[in-house]
């Protein structure tokens, strides 16, 4: 048995390869994954590249800018405070391994789950999050047509309550619910009820990219 390693959007992907089953470049197009194939990819000890599968593909993220990890930091502290007061769900950043639906695995940057799902005691574990209150995406130029179509529509489809699409560059914050066919574009202030909340989450959109150093006009460029 043999290892090699193949370039897919400057990613390094290894395949463990039995001698009398050789994948080329070729055949890497073809190739329908698993869920299993997967995860097979994924090492516990790195953040990066970040693996997920979509409808039989292999989807790669390379490492981050500075500006949508600090966009990702951000919106999960505030999340975390919040769903804590409200008691609504806990709030987690990826890696993770989510499988809203059979062979698939998705990563949000930030995301929560619901506090039904979380267990009063003992250990909770990837299999158990079926659902999610929120997915939230920042965008890159590298992943902006996963994001904003595949994924969004993916998550819509399987039981995920509200989905956020951030958009750096245009400063804005697309959100998505499943009774809508068109984004609520949100430049000034977003608003979140999600289900048990006495109140809802606030974010000043203007203040949130205009108050983050790592946010400010030319901080991504």
């Amino acid at each position: 048995m043999g290892r090699r390693c193949t370039t897919l959007g400057r990613a390094e992907l290894r395949f463990v390869l039995n001698a009398e089953q050789t994948m080329g470049m070729p055949a890497l197009s073809k190739h329908r994954w698993t869920a299993a194939d997967v995860r097979a990819l994924m090492d516990a000890s790195r953040h990066w590249p970040r693996y997920e599968l979509l409808d039989g593909e292999l989807l790669v993220t390379n490492a981050p800018t500075l500006a949508h990890q600090w966009a990702v930091t951000e919106l999960a502290a505030l999340l975390r405070n919040y769903c804590e007061r409200e008691r609504v769900g806990v709030a987690l950043v990826s890696p993770a391994d989510i499988e809203l639906a059979p062979e698939s695995i998705m990563q949000p940057d930030v995301f929560v789950v619901p506090s039904r799902l979380v267990p009063a005691e003992g250990d909770m574990r990837w299999p158990a999050v079926k659902e999610l209150a929120l997915a939230v995406e920042v965008l890159s130029p590298s992943t902006m047509r996963d994001d904003r179509v595949r994924k969004r529509d993916f998550y819509l489809a399987n039981r995920v309550g509200e989905c956020w699409m951030v958009d750096l560059d245009g400063r804005v914050i697309e959100r998505w619910t499943p009774d809508r066919a068109r984004p609520d574009i949100r430049r000034d202030e977003l608003v979140w009820r999600p289900e048990g909340a006495a109140a809802p989450f606030l974010l000043d959109v203007a203040k949130f990219f205009g108050d983050n150093p790592g946010l400010k006009r030319g901080a991504h460029d």
